[in-house]
């Protein structure tokens, strides 16, 4: 019998390379979860949104080996409001499965058109670890290619001591606990970048300043500050779907999570990569004194009282100190997949 099994995801960019990369994962990963043999295929249809021009999707396929497949590259309408640089495919194969059994596909932000055909399978998904260690960097970038919705708690920690260093409240001041219900967070997605508000402000960039990231770790061994975070993290998880980086994630946040990951990295590489990110800021800064920053910061999230940074007991080992940013990603979407795979 002929199915249907539906798949789409998004270029970064109007290039041949960019085109292939993303065609090829999708098709790739179509294949790998409904165990696909080229002889079952019968046909493969991409359309594209307008302005995706460079080289047509089907050319991907046939660069993948597959070469006895009858293939079609259609133009999709503009649609006002739609997903920008859009690759949607339909392959069709010979199968015995049922519909409910088919596993559609959707990467990159891209997003179902058939919500009907569609099991959610999707996990929730917590990572901790020491500061520098990569995780919202790489959060970001898996929850944006598997379509999952990443929140940054540490941005709003950060954002709690923004509020305190600029209205000049002490972190250890009563002042600040009755004031929680003045501090309004917000984390919106802007062209494909997170941006975080504070009362309204925009506040990304602040947020990732020295001050505000040894202010963090301050306002967190507060339980009348994490109490009123943890709240609101709670609240936005409770649709599933989402990933979440912090200190405590796994083991006080979302103890129940499906995925937990330590994601952490040697205080050497942690002060490096941190150092070589303020200085393509135009930063300022001194690598020893950073390094020094990183040994501190560990010191006090690990021995603070209230829910200390530790690895949970059920949670995966993840050491990127030899790892690039590309394969730490690609470690923690194997991860992801797997814990799917299983729900």
């Amino acid at each position: 019998m002929m199915r249907a099994i539906r798949g789409a995801t998004t270029a970064v960019s109007n290039t041949r390379e960019a085109i292939f990369d993303a065609s090829t994962e999708m098709l790739e990963e179509i294949i790998r979860l409904n165990n696909i043999n080229q002889k079952d295929m019968v046909d493969v249809i991409f359309t594209v949104t307008p302005d995706l021009t460079a080289v047509f999707p089907a050319a991907a396929v046939r660069k993948m080996g597959i070469t006895d497949v009858p293939l079609l590259d259609m133009s999709a309408p503009d649609v006002c409001g739609g997903l920008k640089m859009c690759i949607r495919v339909m392959v069709h194969i010979n199968t015995d499965m049922e519909n409910r059994d088919l596993k559609h596909v959707y990467l990159r932000g891209a997003k179902v058109l058939r919500p009907d055909l569609v099991k959610n399978n999707k996990i929730s998904v917590a990572i901790d670890g020491p500061a520098g260690a990569g995780k919202s960097s790489v959060a970001k970038k898996v929850a944006k290619d598997m379509g999952y919705v990443y929140i940054d708690t540490g941005a709003m920690y950060r954002s709690v001591a923004v509020w305190a260093i600029e209205n000049g409240v002490d972190y250890n001041s009563d002042m600040l606990i009755d004031s929680l219900d003045k501090i309004h967070i917000d984390i919106k997605n802007s062209d494909d970048i997170q941006r975080i508000y504070l009362n309204g402000n925009d506040v990304t960039e602040r947020i990732r300043q020295n001050d505000a990231s040894m202010g963090a770790s301050a306002v967190a061994t507060i339980p009348e500050v994490r109490t009123f975070l943890v709240d609101a993290q709670r609240e936005m998880a409770k649709k599933g779907g989402v990933i979440m980086d912090g200190r405590d994630i796994g083991t006080t946040v979302l103890p129940n999570a499906e995925l937990k990951i330590y994601l952490t990295a040697s205080v050497e590489e942690r002060a490096n990569r941190r150092y070589k990110e303020y200085l393509e800021k135009g930063i300022d800064c001194n690598y020893e004194s950073i390094k020094e920053d990183v040994i501190k910061r560990d010191h006090n999230d690990m021995t603070r009282k209230v829910s200390p940074l530790r690895q949970a007991e059920d949670a995966h080992l993840v050491d990127t100190s030899c790892m690039s940013f590309d394969e730490s990603v690609d470690m923690i979407k194997k991860l992801i997949k797997n814990t799917e795979e299983k729900k």
